[in-house]
């Protein structure tokens, strides 16, 4: 009995302990990420109120990309990559600089136009915070590491409104296929705590509950797994063209001055003779296709372009965003192009189900659609979420994402290695695959069918 009175002690202790560290982190993160979101909102609705804002796209490039070049480098990029890679090789020690530097270079880009996103900032404001109460809290690394992967979680959960999802996105990201259960009781605090204080000081999310039906029929399952195939190639096209055009701009300009300049200039392009809909956030045609409305066909082109543009030259924000926009859209030319009544369903299912891929992360995705869309899309949203995150392969946003499982026992990876370093030569097929199976049954039953003419070529003779 004494044994088992000390363990239940010691558990118990450890439960506080870990409430109160992670209380501390997630009312920080829900602290920084209101202030961003508040700033960010006064900031857009001025510039885009009584300024021709997108004008300004490259100076404000060039502005954020010398505001993180010269003052925190760490800040570079859509954030949470930069995050991840401090988990992985750090051990979450992140520079508390990061913080002001991200939020205003994020600010800059967005409010004049740049095509990013606003969970990058938030999740290093959670995790920077994070990182600085440990070291004024003076906490072994061990226990840093798991403060940091609570102010991922926070600022995910805070920035998107869904507090359960964002704490499983922030713990799920990390390794594809593995979550960390040690810290996943402090990571539901933090993305609780987090939501609740951002809430209560104003914070407001613009998505509503869908209703669509509950019941999956056979043909609406076989849609479902077409969606997902569908968002899987999406995903995979938006992840390509990311790294298509960081590269070819560091290749044609060789200076990050010129890149940034180059940049804005091709955005103000973009917004001038095709759409300025595809700059910013673009929350107004998200909102839109949830609403049931059609959106123009080449809505995922331009925005996959203008993200793309934006985060290659040097602009400051997050990649989840324009996912959305573009999970949105590919779901609503899914619903147009098969003739779908249900527009809003199969646009909120996409958004979820390119997430699911891009990032690697179905299970929070699918629980994301249940909290951002009602429970009755649950069932159709897990088999679409699933579908892409198997189709994408071993592709991601977040280059610094681990490989911690096979997503095919036909195609194997090197396990332990980053997402960014794996590469088609390094994919090994296996010799009992289907499509190997396939061609040597055809291969034997070719055989036989030429044994068998020659054989009856004999008898004639």
């Amino acid at each position: 009995m004494k044994p088992r009175i000390s363990e239940q002690l010691t558990l118990f202790a450890s439960i506080i302990k870990w409430t109160v560290y992670a209380s501390v982190v997630g009312a920080l993160a829900g602290l920084g990420t209101t202030f961003f979101l508040k700033a960010l909102s006064v900031t857009t609705s001025f510039y885009s109120g009584n300024l021709p804002y997108q004008l300004f796209l490259p100076i404000t490039l060039l502005a954020s990309s010398a505001l993180v070049r010269y003052l925190a480098p760490d800040a570079a990029g859509h954030g949470t990559e930069k995050v991840i890679e401090a988990v992985h090789q750090r051990m979450g020690r992140i520079p508390f600089r990061v913080v002001p530097v991200k939020l205003c270079a994020t600010i800059i880009t967005l409010a004049s136009g740049g095509s990013a996103g606003k969970e990058g900032p938030c999740a290093q404001i959670g995790a920077g915070m994070a990182s600085a109460f440990a070291s004024i809290a003076r906490l072994p690394e061990s226990d840093r590491k798991k403060l940091v992967i609570c102010g991922i979680s926070a600022g995910f959960a805070t920035v998107f409104g869904t507090p359960i999802a964002g704490a499983l996105f922030g713990i799920e990201v990390l390794v594809l296929g593995q979550m960390m259960y040690d810290v996943m009781f402090p990571s539901f605090v933090a993305g609780i705590v987090g939501y609740h204080v951002a809430t209560a000081l104003g914070v407001t999310y613009p998505y509503e509950a869908i209703s669509i039906t509950s019941n999956m029929t056979s043909w609406g399952f076989l849609e479902m797994l077409l969606l997902g195939v569908w968002c899987g190639l999406i995903a995979l096209f938006f992840i390509q063209l990311l790294h298509f055009m960081h590269k070819q701009l560091d290749r044609l300009t060789r200076h990050w001055v010129a890149s940034a300049l180059i940049g804005g200039g091709l955005l103000v392009l973009i917004g001038t003779f095709v759409s300025p809909d595809y700059l910013g956030l673009g929350l107004g045609n998200i909102e839109k296709a949830l609403r049931g409305e059609h959106l123009p066909v080449g809505a995922v082109f331009w925005k996959s372009i203008t993200s793309a543009i934006t985060l290659g030259c040097g602009g400051s924000g997050g990649v989840l965003t324009p996912v959305f926009f573009v999970g949105t859209a590919a779901g609503n030319l899914f619903a147009t192009l098969f003739h779908e009544p249900n527009v809003a369903a199969f646009s909120a299912i996409g958004m979820v189900a390119v997430l699911a891929a891009a990032a690697n992360t179905p299970i929070s995705a699918s629980i994301m659609a249940m909290e951002l869309f009602g429970s009755a899309i649950g069932t159709h949203a897990a088999v679409a979420c699933m579908t892409s995150f198997l189709i994408i392969g071993y592709h991601s946003v977040y280059p610094s994402q681990l490989l911690g499982i096979q997503k095919s026992g036909s195609l194997l990876a090197p396990e332990g290695s980053q997402l960014g370093d794996i590469e088609c030569s390094t994919l090994v097929p296996r010799e009992k695959s289907f499509f190997q199976f396939i061609l040597k049954f055809n291969k034997k039953t070719g055989a036989s069918e030429r044994k068998e003419n020659k054989e009856s070529d004999t008898d004639n003779l």
